[in-house]
């Protein structure tokens, strides 16, 4: 084979390639809209099949972010008590 047609080949590939991973994820959202309940456990197992783990300085931040998040909803409600109690 010479240059020529083997590019013309790996182009005709990578664009096969391309076309079926589209239609595979037109089949997909097809899919997850008939049925949501199989979506929700298929978007649950994505990030186990992920190629790159998420690292722990970023988990870390996620934690802060929560315990952050869990403070404010606590203070915030306390306010809501406080004002409930002086009205009556």
């Amino acid at each position: 084979m010479d240059l020529l047609t083997s590019v013309v080949l790996n182009s005709l590939v990578l664009f096969a390639l391309f076309i079926f991973i589209i239609w595979l994820l037109y089949r997909v959202v097809k899919w997850s809209k008939k049925a949501p309940k199989g979506a929700y456990v298929f978007v649950a197992l994505l990030p186990m099949m992920s190629i790159f783990p998420i690292p722990a300085q970023e988990i870390k931040k996620l934690e802060q972010i929560k315990q952050q998040q869990i403070q404010e909803e606590e203070e915030s409600g306390d306010d809501l008590d406080k004002n409930d109690n002086s009205e009556q």
